[in-house]
């Protein structure tokens, strides 16, 4: 008795999965007649299907995938691009992004670097680029600092006796004309 609505309900699921099936068969021989592309995801759209149930029935799904390969590349049928080639251009596009990604972190360290030394450089932690100018610029300046000292201990010593000279010359002047 209670099995009565469980055959009921197996036997209507089972209809409704054979519906299914034939609508994917019919969506498959549609795309084979006109040289639709053949996926899993295509057909199921077509038949208006999840592509779950595709999944589920893994015969339906082999003659997806038997159907794929019986046909014809799209260079055969003129449009003249094969999955071969489009597989060698994806191939070289990875390649090529790969060079690209290696080259951009080279650039990149490069980059640091260079910010680096500059950013050194400007803080005034850094060593001056041309070392030997500046030393002889010092060697230079240190050589008219002596040159400096000579003439003012010249001139010391200048000052000195005409200091002296005056204190004498003062004497003189004092003895010889007494202020009374």
């Amino acid at each position: 008795m209670s099995h009565q609505p469980d055959l009921a309900m197996h036997a209507g699921r089972r209809a409704d999965s054979e519906r299914r099936r034939t609508r994917v068969q019919d969506a498959l021989r549609q795309a084979q007649a006109t040289g639709s592309e053949i996926t899993a995801s295509s057909i199921a759209r077509a038949a208006k299907v999840d592509r779950s149930f595709l999944y589920r029935h893994p015969d339906l799904l082999e003659q997806i995938h038997t159907a794929q390969r019986q046909t014809p590349e799209p260079s055969e049928t003129g449009s003249g691009v094969s999955r071969a080639s489009l597989h060698a251009e994806l191939l070289a596009a990875r390649h090529r992004t790969a060079r690209q990604a290696a080259r951009i972190h080279q650039l990149e360290r490069k980059l640091s670097e260079h910010l680096g030394r500059q950013t050194w450089h400007d803080s005034g932690l850094g060593a001056p680029a041309d070392i030997h100018t500046l030393n002889q610029k010092i060697t230079y300046l240190e050589q008219q600092v002596l040159d400096i000292r000579l003439q003012l201990e010249e001139r010391d010593q200048d000052l000195a006796a005409a200091r002296a000279a005056n204190r004498e010359l003062m004497t003189r002047l004092n003895t010889a004309h007494p202020t009374a």
